[in-house]
């Protein structure tokens, strides 16, 4: 018999991570998704999480509960810290969560672990982003190295595959591919301080990033802005 495909997709429930689960679920895996109440800014985007999740096929979905603001240092953790609005610079912003998607990614190995799957999806990006290291080819690489060293599935034999299939497109190219699988991205929430409506503020870097890619792609922006 074939093996199942099984796969663990991260989902913010912002445009990427929507993306990458309809594309995980066009390859034909069975999906397992995971989100994350990690002390951020806004909550808003988890309950789109768990309604899109449903809706585009995953066989479960759960949600992992830590508390990152204890730690601070990011504008999307500590209320303290103003998200940036002037534009995405050549500077790693404050924005960036640090050692995020390292806890998610160390999260994500684990249940794949138990639920034997093959695969991790994770929405990272290297070219329309906002500077992040741990969004780079060369983490991921570092990362799938260190999960094939780490499980007893891989001492076993079942390798983990950390697969980034948005990692070198545009944001256009992005929206493009979410359109052909059918994403509603008027459901998905990008922005860093969306209101409790989880309506967009329209000037922070993710809200620049997103509303540039429909217009690169020649697509009406479905945004709610505030």
């Amino acid at each position: 018999m074939k093996e199942k495909k099984i796969a663990v997709v991260l989902l913010s429930g912002g445009l990427d991570s929507v993306t990458v689960l309809a594309y995980a679920r066009s390859l034909g895996y069975e999906c397992h998704t995971l989100s994350f109440d990690y002390g951020q800014r806004h909550h808003v985007e988890l309950q789109e999480a768990k309604q899109l999740s449903i809706s585009y096929g995953a066989v479960t979905h759960r949600v992992m509960q830590m508390n990152m603001a204890a730690i601070g240092g990011s504008a999307l953790t500590d209320l303290t810290i103003d998200v940036p609005v002037d534009g995405v610079t050549d500077t790693i912003p404050v924005t960036y969560v640090p050692a995020r998607n390292t806890i998610f990614l160390s999260y994500a190995l684990g249940l794949a672990e138990v639920i034997k799957a093959q695969a991790i999806f994770i929405g990272v990006n290297a070219v329309d982003y906002s500077g992040y290291p741990d969004c780079r080819p060369e983490y991921i690489a570092a990362f799938e190295a260190l999960a094939n060293l780490a499980t007893k599935s891989s001492v076993e034999g079942q390798l983990m595959k950390i697969e980034t299939p948005l990692i070198n497109l545009t944001k256009a190219q992005i929206i493009k591919m979410g359109t052909d699988l059918g994403v509603d991205y008027s459901k998905t929430i990008s922005c860093y301080q969306a209101d409790d409506q989880g309506r967009a503020c329209g000037v922070c870097d993710s809200c620049r990033l997103r509303r540039q890619g429909f217009f690169d792609a020649g697509l009406d922006d479905p945004t709610r802005y505030r």
